[in-house]
């Protein structure tokens, strides 16, 4: 994901802006790059889709936080619960957006957050197993 650094963090968090994200872009890394570094636990899938979406159906080992939950502030130490310090989070949603929008808040944790462009139903096609019910 590319990241352009604002000159003045500070004073668009303090105006309530992204601190240190002007724009976010899908990650460039393939689906079979994503799949080999999760394997290798070198990155987890992180689903912000809300709750009843992930009821209905979720990736094998993903790991939900919906969007709304990350609106309402998340920080490094929250992610730190979820992967570790030098482990790539992926985000992934229905379609895109949401992934790109959670990406751009969780970029100023300082994690490696990407955001992946195919959504929950690209990702099974492309063979990403589903959990189990």
């Amino acid at each position: 994901m590319r990241l352009q650094r604002l000159i003045v963090p500070g004073l668009f968090v303090a105006l309530g802006f992204f601190s240190s994200v002007d724009a976010v872009e899908p990650t460039k890394d393939s689906l079979d790059v994503v799949k080999k570094k999760i394997a290798e636990k070198k990155a987890v899938l992180l689903d912000v889709r809300e709750k009843d979406e992930w009821d209905y159906g979720r990736l094998k080992d993903a790991v939900n936080l919906p969007l709304s939950v990350i609106e309402k502030g998340t920080t490094a130490d929250d992610l730190e619960k979820i992967a570790g310090k030098d482990t790539i989070i992926y985000l992934h949603c229905a379609a895109g957006a949401r992934s790109l929008e959670a990406a751009k808040r969780l970029a100023i944790t300082g994690r490696d957050v990407r955001s992946l462009k195919p959504g929950y139903n690209a990702l099974v096609k492309a063979g990403f197993p589903k959990a189990r019910p």
